[in-house]
């Protein structure tokens, strides 16, 4: 495994926040691991904490997560030119 990814427990604490809530970050489509081993381990970039940091933030500020899912989409779309 290359050093520079983390598993889903030390990346939720370099994040700050708990397994299970970055398993239900996944769950609900808020991220995706950086990569998924053979095995099925979970692994995450540097990118990938950044943005657990962001939606982290952004709740607590008051924003509902699927508010922020859909802020995510729209990011996406604008970037690949496909806003509906």
């Amino acid at each position: 495994m290359p050093t520079d990814l983390l598993q889903i427990g030390p990346a939720s604490k370099s994040a700050g926040v708990s397994t299970q809530t970055l398993q239900y970050y996944i769950m609900v489509g808020l991220l995706e691991p950086t990569q998924v081993t053979s095995t099925g381990r979970r692994l995450f970039d540097a990118k990938a904490i950044e943005k657990i940091k962001l939606i982290k933030s952004l709740n607590a500020s008051g924003y509902p997560l699927r508010a922020i899912r859909e802020l995510f989409i729209d990011q996406e779309r604008s970037r690949k030119g496909t806003l509906p």
